[in-house]
């Protein structure tokens, strides 16, 4: 009995000294306090009381920034949200430079979206989400550098409206549309007058063109079955007559 004691101990002590890294971890081993080692994937020993670890996460971990209440620079509030999308690629400097490192690139990504998206107008905001979000990462990315997390993605994920605002640039995409509208319209107007000076231009050198037009027009009338016939009376015909009127 008093020597199973010590071997029990001794196995206890061999069991909780080894320690399983998976592919996507790293272990950050102190000895007495210490920065020591990083360790990688495998099977791993680290002594009990002399030897402290730390394990750090590889994997991209998704981060949702929480809505933030942003003005923009043209004086509108809005409610942004977006997600954020890092990993940590130095295990050492993410265990001692910062003491969480998840927390504190939450804190930066909040305030960053709200600096940035001060700085734009509300249009820029809603068309130019490529640069914006090229922009929200550069300068994430450049604080967390010295950290040992790299920031590969942030996307801009919901922006909210006011309902006066939603309103407004519905009556915008409105009146955008209707001049667009009266622009292809106008454009038609033109062309189909153009058209028209061309083919009175070919009609004009021979008379008998312009009668036979009046007498398809008639056919076109008549395939209706109108009860209206209309006969085109050439103005040749009765200048003489309204010259006369004029006279008297």
């Amino acid at each position: 009995m008093p020597l199973l004691i010590p071997i029990f101990l001794i196995l206890v002590l061999i069991y909780v000294s080894f320690r399983r890294v998976m592919e996507y971890e790293r272990l950050v081993v102190f000895i007495l306090g210490k920065f020591h080692t990083v360790k990688g994937p495998g099977i791993r020993i680290v002594v009990p009381i002399l030897q402290q670890m730390v394990r750090v996460n590889l994997q991209i971990v998704t981060m949702e920034v929480p809505s933030q209440d942003v003005i923009t620079r043209d004086n509108v509030s809005v409610k942004v949200s977006a997600v954020i999308f890092l990993r940590v690629v130095d295990s050492q400097r993410a265990v001692l430079a910062v003491r969480d490192y998840l927390y504190s690139t939450s804190q930066i990504a909040q305030t960053t979206l709200r600096s940035i998206l001060g700085q734009s107008q509300l249009d820029d905001l809603l068309a130019k989400r490529e640069e914006i979000n090229a922009e929200l990462q550069r300068i994430i990315d450049q604080q967390t550098e010295p950290w040992g997390v790299k920031v590969s993605a942030v996307e801009v994920k919901n922006v909210d409206l006011p309902q006066e605002m939603q309103r407004a640039i519905a009556r915008q995409a409105e009146a955008e549309r209707e001049r667009r509208a009266k622009i292809i319209h106008a454009e038609g107007e033109f062309q189909a007058a153009q058209k028209l000076a061309e083919a009175a231009n070919v009609i004009s050198p021979n008379p008998a063109a312009l009668q036979l037009r009046y007498l398809q027009t008639l056919v076109e009338i008549a395939a209706e079955k109108n009860s209206t016939t209309i006969f085109p009376i050439p103005i040749d015909t009765i200048t003489s007559f309204l010259k006369g009127l004029g006279q008297k």
